[in-house]
């Protein structure tokens, strides 16, 4: 049967490659069809897909005890208020560190072996958690400095609360890295469904802690569990990243070209990533001027189109990255642009619907979800608009991160920099002038044109690197 053939050999090109892994050099390139990578990709994305839909139903419950347990009250303010920083670090410096690692990482295998490979992973995940733990220090002994600027509306027992919850909860960030790391490993290797489905042991626990020790404990419940969350976490994905093949170690190798390459990349990723925190933050800063309510607004719309974009978006990007470093590596430039295309043109398909529906529905989407209690007729006929203006930029955000992706493997992620630095200009000039005359959903609609011009760029350089590369090697 056709589908019996295409396993077989699905099976027989992946023991090809694995071989070509184990050796201590590539002499000559070892190709995958372009339709078993293809397939693979597909596979990958449903994996990671269904694993996060997963974890999101689990959180959304964790959500619902949580809010059952605390309410609004202040101890769950401060401990939103604590859990922002860990957050945000985790988020910038480990992620970044990710993006830059994989494909050094996977060329490193292909061509020098597993105990290379090893050895620059150990460096890496050293420095990564030197980076971590000095960070987490640093917001340590600034903690009564900015968070009065956090919760400026803190009464001083209350912001006492949260600055205690946040020391507790540092440990969180050297946790959350060493997971992030471990996760990546393991997509590198082709493992996608288990490294995904991991970060449900997080809410599961604060479920569990929540239920057995909120009496007893109070908010230091939430805590405790949280940490042990991340604990497991961490655990977890360590353990199965050593069952296939690579141990967590901290090892110093020196500055090798390899750890170098690694270093060289890190920065623009880094600071591409703060580019794009700072475009949210001015988005949230410009609402402010509009009139009371116009942030929540954005906050709630932008849940909705979230959602979608972020379950496509991470799940492809979990997908192409190590497929992409492959093809690099083994510089098979007819692959690469088989997969641009092939992706580019599957999400663009998948993703566009998606948006045209939340657009025609938004209206039904809010007033079925939202309009309850305080929030009325008057707050969907805001929020409604500025859900439609955000959906705009699902297609774009997600056939965006295909060329992302493949920027990254090129190692070009100076180019990713230039692409948040001037798309954040542009963000800010639409919301001038968007806001002026639509208002909330203007500042929506700047962000999807932020998108827009964001896969177009990457879009265009994609193209353009995999012409020189092609020329190159001809």
């Amino acid at each position: 049967m056709l589908w019996k053939r295409r396993r077989d050999e699905a099976r027989s090109m992946s023991t090809i490659a694995e071989t070509a892994v184990a050796g201590t050099a590539v002499d000559a390139p070892v190709l995958r069809p372009t339709l078993v990578v293809n397939q693979r990709i597909l596979r990958a994305m449903v994996s990671v897909t269904a694993a996060g839909a997963v974890v999101k139903i689990v959180a959304t419950l964790k959500e619902v005890v949580v809010a059952g347990a605390y309410g609004r009250s202040d101890a769950m303010d401060a401990f939103l208020a604590a859990f922002l920083i860990p957050n945000l670090l985790i988020n910038l410096i480990a992620e970044s560190m990710n993006q830059a690692l994989i494909p050094t990482l996977i060329r490193v295998r292909l061509q020098h072996g597993q105990a290379k490979a090893q050895e620059l992973l150990s460096h890496s995940m050293l420095r990564v958690c030197i980076l971590l733990t000095a960070a987490a220090a640093g917001m340590a002994l600034l903690a009564r400095t900015f968070f009065p600027l956090i919760g400026s509306n803190f009464p001083a027992a209350k912001l006492d609360l949260a600055v205690h919850l946040f020391y507790a909860l540092l440990p969180c960030v050297v946790l959350g890295g060493i997971a992030s790391n471990c996760t990546a490993v393991l997509n590198a290797m082709e493992r996608f469904a288990l490294p995904a489905l991991a970060p449900v042991l997080i809410p599961l626990a604060i479920l569990a802690g929540t239920l057995t020790l909120r009496n007893s404990w109070g908010i230091w419940a939430l805590v405790a569990a949280t940490l042990v969350g991340f604990v497991a976490h961490a655990g977890g994905v360590a353990w199965w990243m050593e069952a296939r093949g690579f141990a967590l170690r901290w090892r110093w190798s020196g500055g090798d070209a390899d750890s170098r390459e690694v270093a060289g990349q890190y920065g623009p990723v880094l600071l591409s990533s703060v580019v794009a925190s700072s475009g949210l933050l001015v988005d949230q800063s410009m609402a402010a001027m509009l009139p009371a309510g116009s942030v929540s607004a954005l906050v709630f719309a932008g849940r909705f189109a979230g959602v979608a974009a972020t379950l496509l978006a991470g799940a492809l990007s979990s997908a192409v990255a190590p497929y992409f470093s492959e093809l690099v590596a083994r510089r098979d430039w007819d692959g690469c642009g088989r997969t641009l295309g092939t992706w580019a043109v599957r999400t663009a398909a998948i993703s566009a619907p998606i948006a045209l529906g939340l657009i025609a529905g938004s209206h039904a989407l809010v007033r079925l979800t939202l309009q309850h209690g305080v929030f009325g007729a008057g707050d969907t006929a805001v929020v409604a608009p500025v859900l439609a203006m955000y959906a705009v930029q699902i297609p774009f955000y997600v056939v965006s991160r295909v060329f992302y992706r493949f920027i990254v493997a090129m190692r070009r992620t100076d180019l990713v920099f230039y692409c948040g630095a001037i798309n954040l200009v542009l963000d800010v000039a639409l919301n001038l002038v968007l806001m002026r005359r639509m208002g909330v959903a203007g500042i929506a609609l700047s962000t999807s044109l932020w998108c827009v011009s964001t896969c177009a760029l990457l879009g265009w350089w994609s193209r353009k690197l995999l012409l020189a590369a092609k020329k190159t090697s001809a």
